[in-house]
């Protein structure tokens, strides 16, 4: 399928207000209720992906990299749960399979976007390490000091700041960019770069609401790490369909 190459401009934007995105959740829930059998599988694959890192976890670098990893993977693999709200809106029929559709009509646009995400989080965490090594003389503690140990105990209190601030920095961009990309490029079939600018252009314009939305996607996916990640069945679900209802207020349908 062919892309759509049009400015971000050109598509009409609608301001929304600060609570909005607690109906994003609430009509996020219902959806994943109405096509729960598909909606709980995407959850599971993510989960599963994770706790092939959880072996590790004690250590900052594979902790660094459980979280790069779900920055990068969790707006991209929002596709297939938006086009499950997406057929449920236009009363088409959709199972698992069907909403894997997406990411082959829409593989270039994804992938360019997923290579987006890969370069701020590997660039950001470069940056962070760097700044580390300069600092301290190592980037984290060596792993066999703290695999089977507090990780707490061994990180420096510049190292625990650095770390810190890295990821809120990077956790910033990647949600100023996916604000509605993937259910952008899924609807409007749109290139990686506009549906990109089109979700700095939404962040940017309607600040306070996309502040309560980053705090509760923050909250949410806290509590998916902090229950082993056994929450993200749920927790990714429920946030690719609210992502689809973000979307359909703030930015005309096709």
């Amino acid at each position: 399928m062919s892309r759509v190459h049009e400015s971000a401009e050109m598509f009409p934007v609608h301001h929304v207000p600060a609570t909005r995105p607690f109906v994003w959740l609430m009509e996020g829930w219902d959806s994943l209720i109405h096509s729960w059998p598909a909606s709980l599988a995407h959850g599971a694959l993510v989960a599963m992906l994770g706790s092939l890192i959880l072996a590790y976890e004690q250590h900052p670098l594979y902790i660094a990299a459980a979280i790069c990893a779900f920055l990068v993977i969790g707006p991209v693999i929002t596709a297939g749960i938006c086009e499950l709200s997406r057929c449920r809106d236009h009363g088409e029929p959709c199972d698992f399979s069907g909403s894997l559709a997406p990411l082959s009509r829409n593989r270039a646009s994804l992938m360019m976007f997923a290579q987006v995400l890969v370069f701020v989080s590997l660039g950001g965490f470069a940056l962070a390490a760097l700044f580390l090594y300069n600092g301290t003389g190592q980037i984290a503690p060596a792993i066999e000091t703290t695999v089977w140990g507090d990780v707490a105990r061994h990180l420096t209190p510049l190292q625990t700041t650095t770390y810190t601030a890295t990821f809120i920095v990077l956790a910033t961009g990647v949600f100023l960019l996916s604000v509605v990309s993937v259910p952008m490029i899924i609807d409007r079939h749109v290139d990686a770069g506009t549906a990109m600018r089109m979700s700095l252009k939404v962040a940017l314009r309607d600040f306070p609401a996309m502040l309560v939305w980053a705090g509760l996607i923050i909250a949410l996916v806290a509590f998916g790490f902090g229950t082993r990640l056994l929450g993200m069945v749920f927790v990714v679900p429920l946030l690719g369909h609210a992502t689809w209802f973000a979307y359909r207020d703030i930015v005309s349908e096709a």
